[in-house]
């Protein structure tokens, strides 16, 4: 049988996964991050019926989906800690639970404040999902492969999306808006009771199950120093949830464009929002493979590949929206949202190799909060409160320009990543010695 070695930084934490088994953890963990997000985002393909029903404002709506992006981004690094020490898997079984029964609860909502108090406990639910997902994923797999590991396990975000809009938007013409949201919610339980029955913390991580006791508090204190303990690392967050402002308000208000500017009925404007966002989830992968293959030998590159996704969709997208509506507005947004998420791969690599491997669900935890407070949560409610002034195409026109703002963080990332990876290895290297030799010591 063939094993993964784990991805641990010390060589004597490293012990073998069944390749098979590895790849069962990676299809069941990255399910339940497809129901994570076709529960959160099932909400933007009924948006045209709720505004019509409650005569709800663009503002009202952006926060529906805001309140999730910001509980995520609130909480996810309280609840990532708490399940690097007391149990990934049975923290992820109980989260898709949470999110599960919540949204259940969209669909029984009554009124406006009922649907409010429910997509907040979506979010608690979903909290800590992402980053304690990806910490179980790497660590049954190669380091070699972590940002394109990253990118496709964050690609199911944007798997969940276009499930949850299609899915949802056919729901919603054939049963009513509610049925959309039963529908991701039984998904949901049906997945939260399967996975504790299949992945098993003795199995992913043996080693740290039979020394977590007698190691625990002394591993506690330096490990989490790396969180914070750089320049390149803190640049790198920043530049993440800047620019997820971008392809995360894209996602949210693309049905609502369609549905406007394109006069399409709620079916078909969230079957042709799904495209976009499969686009965005194809790039993903594309975007980390492609680190992945250019940096092994150079990793500073994966910062410099993340410039580039952040300058160029900026420019496809600012394309599209200054044309009118039509096939080729359609296609350019595509190509945009192509590379507009790129940065995941790079940056979910980047963290990872600027931190220790004992708190990486700490880490991605910590990923996750700047994503969602500095994106997720503020895009689509800004978005929707400019909508409200000066129109929704107006207001995309100004979302693409966000995406120069990470690009010059990254960029500061870029200047200080050589020196960060040497600091991190408590050594003085000079510029000659390969950056990759440094990582591989991390």
């Amino acid at each position: 049988m063939a094993f993964h070695p784990i991805a641990a930084d010390d060589d004597d934490c490293a012990v073998g996964v069944a390749r098979k088994y590895a790849w069962i953890v990676f299809a069941l963990t990255f399910g339940l991050l497809i129901s994570d997000y076709m529960s959160r985002q099932v909400l933007n393909a009924v948006f045209p019926l709720l505004k019509g029903e409650w005569a709800l404002s663009d503002g009202q709506l952006g926060l529906l989906s805001g309140i999730v992006a910001l509980m995520v981004g609130l909480l996810t690094f309280p609840l990532s800690l708490m399940a690097d020490r007391f149990g990934r898997v049975k923290s992820l079984a109980l989260m898709a639970l949470l999110w599960s029964l919540a949204t259940l609860g969209c669909a029984l909502a009554q009124d406006y404040q009922q649907m409010f108090i429910a997509r907040f406990m979506v979010g608690v639910g979903e909290a800590a999902y992402g980053s304690v997902g990806i910490a179980v994923v790497i660590s049954v797999f190669p380091k070699h492969m972590r940002a394109t590991l990253a990118s496709a396990f964050m690609a199911g975000g944007m798997f969940g999306s276009v499930l949850g809009m299609a899915m949802g938007g056919a729901l919603a013409a054939k049963l009513g808006w509610r049925w959309s949201f039963a529908g991701m919610a039984l998904f949901g339980l049906l997945l939260a009771v399967l996975y504790p029955l299949i992945v098993k913390e003795a199995r992913i991580a043996p080693q740290r199950a039979v020394q977590a006791a007698n190691k625990a508090a002394a591993a506690v204190k330096r490990p989490l120093s790396t969180l914070f303990s750089t320049r390149s690392v803190v640049a790198t967050y920043i530049g993440s949830g800047l620019q997820l402002f971008v392809g995360g308000t894209v996602i949210v208000w693309m049905p609502s464009y369609l549905n406007r500017y394109y006069d399409m009925a709620t079916d078909k404007a969230g079957g042709v929002a799904a495209i976009i966002v499969l686009c965005s989830g194809a790039g993903m992968i594309l975007c980390g493979m492609l680190s992945d293959r250019l940096c092994r030998h150079s990793p500073e590159r994966k910062v410099a590949l993340a410039i580039a996704y952040c300058l160029g969709s900026c420019l496809l997208l600012s394309a599209a929206f200054a044309l009118p509506a039509g096939p080729l507005q359609l296609a350019l947004i595509c190509l945009g949202m192509l590379i507009a998420a790129g940065t995941t791969g790079p940056a979910g690599a980047m963290v990872a190799n600027l931190t220790h491997y004992s708190v990486h669900g700490t880490a991605f935890a910590t990923l996750t909060l700047a994503n969602n407070m500095l994106g997720l949560a503020p895009g689509p409610f800004i978005t929707g409160k400019v909508s409200d002034l000066i129109g929704l195409h107006a207001a995309f026109q100004l979302v693409p320009l966000i995406s120069i703002a990470a690009a010059a963080v990254f960029f500061y990332a870029k200047c200080h990543y050589h020196k960060d990876i040497a600091r991190l290895t408590g050594q003085s290297v000079p510029d000659s010695v390969s950056e990759a030799a440094l990582e591989v010591k991390l």
